[in-house]
């Protein structure tokens, strides 16, 4: 009886700085998508803004709270394979954080991001007048090749958007899990270790990589 009430009740699992990203980032797609080519100095200072949250995730996915780091939620193809073999089940799986494929979900999202965003960043349009800030790096035929990749790359973050999207109505109303509710309060009922928060070094080195990156990225990688 404990140990059911135990497993019932919602425990920590997401930190804040896990959360902020992750929501920020849902922000921020959504400003880069509708101000593309109608507001360029937003789209570029979202654009900055995306690397600096990405460039924080990825420290955060090394020395962050220990639910957000890669190497808890990780897994290789074989445990893939075999969740994939039972995600079909009714039953809530109550696992902390990430399962195997919701793990190389987010995975896949940070790595098509910083393409997407690392493309702007030496794509000019078609006239010239509108140029990434790292664009007189390459030369021009190279910065409207870029330009075109960029589109295309978020075509790719858009499908990657719908599947996250289709995996957290799956969880709703198949396993009965409300994976937004967590992501908004940090807690849900799961089994195994709870959320050990980082130590508040790793929260500001975090923060200064990121604010330099984007910084620095923005001018151009010039002082």
């Amino acid at each position: 009886m404990a140990s059911d009430i135990t497993q019932s009740m919602a425990r920590p699992l997401w930190d804040l700085p896990t959360r902020l990203v992750h929501w920020a980032l849902v922000v921020l797609v959504l400003v880069s998508w509708f101000t593309g080519g109608e507001n360029m100095q937003l789209h570029r200072w979202s654009g900055y803004a995306i690397i600096g949250l990405l460039v924080f995730r990825l420290w955060w996915g090394v020395a962050g709270g220990s639910t957000a780091r890669f190497a808890h939620f990780l897994r290789g193809p074989g445990e893939t394979l075999a969740y994939l073999r039972t995600m079909g089940r009714r039953a809530p799986s109550q696992g902390a954080g990430h399962n195997p494929v919701g793990a190389w979900s987010v995975l896949a999202m940070i790595v098509m991001l910083l393409v997407q965003v690392g493309l702007g960043l030496f794509a000019s349009d078609i006239d010239g007048l509108e140029s990434g800030p790292l664009s007189y790096l390459i030369d021009f035929d190279a910065s409207r090749q870029a330009a075109e990749l960029h589109e295309l790359t978020f075509r790719i973050v858009q499908a990657l958007v719908a599947l996250h999207i289709a995996a957290i109505a799956f969880y709703w109303f198949w396993k009965r899990q409300n994976l937004i509710g967590a992501m908004i309060t940090g807690k849900r009922p799961f089994q195994g270790e709870a959320l050990r928060p980082a130590k508040l070094w790793s929260y500001l080195v975090g923060l200064v990589l990121a604010v330099l990156v984007a910084w620095f990225i923005s001018k151009g990688l010039k002082f």
